[in-house]
């Protein structure tokens, strides 16, 4: 065990440094000048130079790129150029609504997808697994942001029951939990139809396996047999998906917040190119990078405690 979670620190700082080199080239190369665009497009060259050097922008690209890293590594994640504040303020401020929402969307999506698979798996090619699996083609096939103004459309516009966007703060919890009601589903759905479509092909192999037919040689039921020994045993593949889901539920509610107006991650990230703020751009994706990596390097070692052959195959 010991050698498998020194090989995957290892594959985690590779992957964070190829990340970062990454994205602060692709933000790089990006047409436009912080500085020119902040001054306007009749600012005086002199002008322009200066605030440049007072960003630090005047310094090589390779040297801003260790002063951002040296930076990120001590907590620091430098100042915004537009606001001219900490960009680590900025993130911990939109974070309160960014990782509740993930968490919100994930709930919703076992909630839907765990019996909607085990109701597939136990009635195997019948008419309720039809439907299941007819269902879950057309939640991977719907864009979820075309399903969120929809949601809009009939829940915020005629039913009045959820508001159309925006975030009251968690002063009003229940306030709070209704604005986040309706991204949350739009973020679930798609999400909801991937696990269950995992969670109905992982049961139909538990329940093939010889252990299986001992328990039923045994007198189970089928049902009992399926609670008992094949949910658990299906179970390994399924939560590896959901760790998957939940880095995407951070790093990609960027157009579901732009759509319900919510002032999460996304909509900083959004903000942040159309002003070219650079730092806030790289700092931001970096982050929600380092989350994926270190969320998927957890569910390897989930997955490894609970599957030894995994260890003695690496």
């Amino acid at each position: 065990m010991i050698t498998y979670v020194s090989k995957r620190l290892l594959s985690l700082f590779v992957s964070l440094a190829v990340a970062s080199l990454i994205i602060f080239a692709v933000v790089e190369i990006a047409p436009g000048d912080p500085a020119s665009f902040m001054l306007g497009v009749n600012a005086r060259p002199d002008t322009v130079a200066a605030l440049k050097s007072e960003l630090g922008l005047d310094v090589p690209a390779f040297q801003r790129y260790l002063a951002w890293v040296a930076g990120m590594v001590q907590g620091d994640f430098g100042t915004s150029y537009t606001y001219r504040s900490p960009v680590q303020q900025m993130v911990l401020d939109r974070l309160w609504i960014s990782l509740p929402l993930a968490l919100y969307a994930l709930a919703l999506s076992c909630l839907i997808a765990f019996p909607a698979g085990v109701l597939a798996a136990a009635r195997r090619g019948q008419l309720r697994d039809t439907i299941v699996t007819g269902a879950t083609q057309i939640g991977v096939a719907i864009p979820n942001f075309w399903f969120a103004m929809l949601l809009v459309f009939v829940f915020a516009i005629k039913l009045a029951w959820f508001p159309a966007g925006g975030f009251p703060g968690w002063e009003n919890p229940v306030a709070a939990m209704k604005a986040l009601t309706l991204p949350a589903i739009a973020l679930a759905l798609p999400q909801a139809a991937i696990l269950t479509r995992v969670m109905r092909s992982a049961l139909i192999d538990i329940l093939g396996e010889d252990f299986i037919r001992t328990a039923r040689a045994k007198g189970l039921t089928a049902g009992q047999a399926l609670w008992r020994h094949g949910l658990r045993n299906a179970l390994i593949p399924v939560l590896t998906i959901i760790g998957l889901q939940f880095s995407f539920l951070i790093a990609g509610g960027i157009i579901i917040e732009q759509v319900f107006y919510l002032p999460g991650l996304g909509r900083l990230i959004f903000q942040a190119i159309t002003q070219r703020d650079l730092i806030v751009v790289e700092s931001v994706v970096m982050l929600l990078v380092f989350a994926v990596i270190i969320i998927n390097f957890l569910v390897d070692l989930a997955y490894a405690w609970v599957d030894p052959r995994l260890r003695r195959r690496t």
